[in-house]
């Protein structure tokens, strides 16, 4: 069985416990480091053709015009063939509500038939929103297990609820 870890983070300023923070690595980013070192699998992240803004305010704006006009938001190409990867571990931060409209322009490009999708998010208090009932919407024929939604600002301390969720995923191999 093939796997992959594919995320999409976002680093500079964040809302981190109820203050605003400078991050050089986005938090989702910290998790899918975690996951690739425990699993010894390679990530692959998404990265936005037009750079999200260093302020958060600023991000935090076009990510909300984004997701109410249901904008297709365009990517680099990840180096690695899909079709050849039956389990992905999919990370994302919550945004809105959900996961960011990256994530969805990602989702709507691939075949997600016959797939496993093990989702893992950050978030600063709404866990995965709507998350979950989204990528089930969004892939079709795809098995969506469950997920870990890590609070950022507790992402540096995660191990052992990462290696907890890794349990159901480690049993399946």
């Amino acid at each position: 069985m093939t796997t992959a870890i594919i995320y999409f983070s976002r680093a500079n300023e964040n809302y981190i416990n109820g203050k605003k923070q400078m991050l050089l690595i986005g938090n989702t980013a910290v998790l899918a480091q975690k996951l690739s070192e425990r699993l010894k699998l390679s990530s692959y992240q998404i990265i936005p053709k037009v750079p999200y803004s260093i302020d958060y305010e600023e991000t935090v704006q076009k990510a909300n015009r984004e997701k109410q006009n249901a904008s297709q938001v365009a990517y680099e190409a990840i180096e690695i063939d899909l079709k050849e990867v039956e389990t992905v571990f999919l990370g994302f931060p919550n945004w809105w509500g959900t996961y960011p409209r990256i994530i969805a322009t990602f989702l709507a490009n691939q075949d997600w038939e016959n797939k496993t999708i093990y989702p893992f998010c950050t978030h600063e208090g709404s866990a995965f929103g709507s998350s979950i009932q989204d990528l089930t919407e969004a892939c079709s024929g795809a098995e969506i297990k469950t997920g870990l939604a890590v609070r950022g600002s507790k992402v540096n301390h995660s191990d052992t609820a990462l290696a907890n969720w890794l349990l159901a995923y480690e049993e399946d191999q």
